[in-house]
């Protein structure tokens, strides 16, 4: 069984050591996938119960890894700010007077007592640089563990450099004491003196931990997102115990338990409103500030603040699945995940460290063999050739940056979904942040992703001008239907003044509408033009308005008393308010939007001009989308968004699947980024996000690579000859500590950039002819193709004259192909592409009732 788990890590301090680590662990049978996050000095592996291998792995190459305490989610404190800060305040107090005394005597500085006393300055250097070296100590316990580990990592680095300047410093001072103590004049002292260089050692662990400490200080502003979600999750729930309010951890809570939830409180849990009425701000889940009404039998979501009234909420997810914790698990899993722009940082990253040291080698004895003439021509450098030799080879291992690389990419993700997470916006892994912008064709289900997915009523027209009759006639007829249709009404109605009655001898026309009379016996109708034909009602006053109604894409229902039709009601699908915005955003990135729906072909048609979509494709199913989106993805890359069940298949096979928030919990499974305010400016501000942070990650990795491609060279005395050859160790270790910093500052702008802000115009939102030919010959073929079969189920059938009626009634209609009719099932079962309408009036002219058609 495969396990998907995360460790916490210690000891890693660079892009070697994630190489590092990652190469150990993938070694361990069993392990399928490894990803390191410097970031967040974590890692989570996929394994088959291997996790004591896993661990053992970790430390034999000299780190650690360890389980989250009772499986929380926390995010690693290796690095912490606090304690850095109070090292480097002492290094720097001891920094002075170190820098001062040794520059001092090169500069013939006022330095009193120890100008004359070279010996006792040189152990003075030496206890200084010795004592900042101490308090330093974990950058040469690291880089020995490592190197007895047979690995290399920044460690390495700093404790060779800052080492081999304190021992050649060290055999200097033994050298100059004997020299002393032999008497030797003041100018062979001053000399030896002149070539002793503790000041080294101090400067680079310093210098480096003010690196360490403001990338510290910027790697903990990166993943102040995930910390906040992290805390908002409430401590304590009011929960209702056998009519007793009892205060509780909200970890102990179960399934279907009663909480209850005073005004000004974080709700507790997902749950339903069991009682009471609030409005609930949810701007910490969605990003949305306007609070949202809510009323029994509403949804509420876990740390969102209940404003108004009291509540008693019953518990329907806890722990993982509640909305926080798969918003948390989102944010961790994308830091935590690689993009592939990220593997050339990586395989750089495992080679980086040992090739540094090689160069630093190559440094020494190349002016060790080629520097005397040099030396010798510059008489303002005041060191011997060996001194000179091993000041280079130091500034090449401590002007070197592997961290950068290490932090180019994870920086710029983790800041990226923390952006994301404050709107709304959950990228599930890196690669999907990666991909997203990369998109070209935006596949777009209309219901619930484009319109509101629920059907309002948008016009009310009386033909008598009595509006309150007829809408007390439609309140009558639609009162007790659960139908889409007549919830509308019934919302609609509901708090109008009109006359509310009741009806009886209530009837259900499939396919046309209802019938029922009120109390005093007047005849009441409800339906679609087949009704009216039925009831021989005269409809020519009204035919003209349906029609025109229709074509926009509404659906008409027209009412009628005792055979005069009283009016008419108009019933849609309304746009979200921001989806003409949302498709004019997203078409100025170059991106084609197209619509794939399975409504019909009038509504679909009146919704893409609305938002302008020049693709329309109706009455499609989910196969259809499939299909479509499989054209479209040998061309280039596609994201589809979506909200139903049916458009699970879509956004899974899709490069990016992105779906609406409050759509079905199967289609946020399958999608690869959730928007959970469910606008689709959501979709665009996920696509611009996505431009940003790449965009910023092959900044920092240009950084990175030009950065180490000029410094060590410099570093190395390459360019002695041009009079860059007084590049000092402590400048190389300061020109390090600054490259991190201003990776992940660089990151940290990710944050300033508004990712709603209109991109500039690209006029590019065509479908190629070849591509458009392509899918309009799958539609057609597909219909020419399909041979549907239908069950419909018959009430009236007694006997085998009545099986031979209506399969004879059947037959008569030209399209269908094939017909058995069952007694026993009171059943018929046709093959052929027949509407229903064409079975219903074939059934119902025999002298039978259709009780229900399935598709088959």
């Amino acid at each position: 069984m495969k396990i998907n788990q995360k460790f916490l890590l210690k000891g890693m301090s660079c892009a070697a050591c994630v190489n590092n680590i990652t190469r150990a662990v993938s070694r361990v049978k069993g392990v399928k996938e490894v990803n390191v996050n410097l970031l967040t000095n974590s890692m989570v592996v996929t394994h088959e119960d291997v996790e004591s291998d896993i661990i053992k792995a970790v430390k034999d190459i000299g780190y650690e890894a360890y389980l989250p305490s009772n499986n929380k989610l926390e995010i690693n404190k290796d690095s912490d700010t606090k304690n850095k800060l109070i090292r480097l305040i002492i290094s720097f107090i001891l920094l002075i007077p170190l820098f001062y005394l040794s520059m001092g005597f090169m500069s013939n500085w006022p330095i009193g007592f120890f100008r004359d006393n070279l010996v006792i300055l040189s152990y003075t250097l030496m206890v200084l640089s010795l004592t900042i070296m101490i308090i330093n100590y974990h950058f040469f316990f690291n880089g020995v563990k490592a190197l007895l580990h047979k690995s290399f990592n920044m460690d390495t680095l700093v404790m060779l450099g800052s080492g081999v300047a304190f021992i050649y410093s060290f055999v200097l001072t033994i050298k100059l004491t004997i020299a002393f103590i032999n008497k030797e004049n003041i100018t062979h002292l001053e000399m030896i003196m002149m070539n002793i260089s503790f000041e080294t050692a101090g400067m680079v662990v310093t210098f480096i931990s003010i690196g360490k400490l403001l990338e510290s200080y910027s790697k903990g502003k990166t993943t102040n997102a995930l910390k906040s979600l992290i805390n908002l999750k409430p401590k304590i729930a009011h929960l209702i115990k056998d009519d007793k309010e009892i205060d509780v951890d909200i970890d102990e809570l179960n399934i279907n338990d009663i909480v209850k939830v005073y005004p000004g409180e974080s709700i507790p849990s997902d749950g339903i409103i069991v009682e009471g009425t609030s409005s609930i701000d949810e701007s910490m889940l969605t990003g949305e500030s306007l609070p949202i009404d809510k009323k029994v039998n509403d949804e509420v979501k876990i740390a969102t603040i209940n404003n108004d009234g009291t509540l008693l909420i019953k518990v329907n997810k806890i722990g993982d699945e509640s909305t926080l914790n798969k918003m948390i698990k989102m944010v961790e899993n994308a830091a935590n995940t690689k993009t592939k722009i990220s593997s050339i940082a990586d395989k750089v990253a495992g080679v980086f460290v040992p090739i540094v040291i090689l160069i630093s080698l190559i440094t020494f004895t190349c002016w060790m063999i080629f520097g005397k003439e040099f030396l010798s021509s510059h008489s303002d450098i005041h060191s011997n050739l060996l001194s000179y030799s091993i000041e280079r080879a130091i500034a090449v291992l401590v002007v070197s940056c592997p961290c950068v690389l290490g932090l180019a990419t994870p920086v710029s993700i983790m800041v990226a979904t923390g952006k994301g997470a404050k709107n709304g916006i959950l990228f599930k892994n890196a690669l999907t942040m990666e991909e997203v912008g990369k998109i070209k064709y935006l596949l777009l289900d209309k219901t619930g992703t484009i319109t509101k997915g629920h059907p309002e009523v948008n016009e009310v027209i009386s033909l008598n001008n009595n509006e309150k009759e007829l809408l007390s006639v439609a309140f009558a007829l639609e009162k007790d239907s659960k139908h889409p249709l007549s919830v509308a009404i019934k919302e609609y109605i509901l708090n109008k003044d009109i006359d509310k009655y009741s009806t009886k001898d209530f009837k259900n026309i499939l396919g046309k509408g209802v019938v029922a009379k009120s109390l005093d016996n007047n005849l009441l109708l409800g339906g679609n033009l087949k009704l009216l034909d039925e009831y021989k009602i005269d409809k020519s006053l009204i035919l003209e308005k349906v029609d025109k109604l229709s074509k926009e894409g509404k659906t008409c229902l027209i009412f009628a008393k005792n055979n005069e039709i009283l009016g008419i009601i108009s019933i849609s699908d309304h746009l979200k308010d921001d989806s003409k915005e949302a498709i004019d955003k997203i078409k100025s990135l170059g991106i084609v939007p197209i619509i794939l729906t399975g409504d019909n072909k009038y509504a679909s048609k009146y919704i893409g001009d609305k938002v302008g979509v020049d693709y329309v494709y109706p009455s499609l199913l989910p196969e259809d989308k499939n299909k479509i989106l499989s054209i479209l993805k040998n061309d280039n890359k596609v994201a589809m968004v979506g909200d139903g069940i049916n458009d699970a298949l879509s956004l899974t096979s899709a490069d990016v699947g992105i779906a609406i928030g409050k759509g079905s919990d199967i289609a946020i499974d399958s999608a690869s980024i959730v928007l959970m305010k469910s606008t689709l400016l959501d979709a665009y501000a996920s696509i611009k996000l996505s431009k940003i942070t790449i965009r910023n990650i092959k900044e920092n990795l240009f950084w990175a690579f030009i950065y180490n491609i000029i410094m060590i060279p410099i570093a190395a005395g390459a360019f002695s000859f041009f009079g860059l050859y007084k590049l000092a160790p402590w400048m190389g270790s300061l020109a390090m500590a600054l490259s991190s910093l201003f990776v992940v500052s660089n990151a940290l702008r990710i944050n300033l950039f508004n990712i709603y802000k209109s991109n500039k115009n690209k006029d590019n939102n065509v479908l190629s002819d070849i591509l458009t030919k392509e899918i309009d010959d799958y539609l057609l073929n597909k219909d020419k193709n399909k041979i549907m079969k239908k069950e419909i189920l018959i009430n009236g059938m007694m006997c085998e004259h009545c099986v031979s009626h209506v399969t004879k009634a059947l037959s008569s209609i030209k399209e269908v192909e094939e017909v058995k009719v069952s007694l026993k099932d009171k059943n018929a079962l046709i093959s052929g592409d027949v509407s229903d309408e064409k079975i219903i009036d074939a059934i119902t002219n025999a002298g039978y009732e259709v009780k229900e058609i399935k598709n088959v």
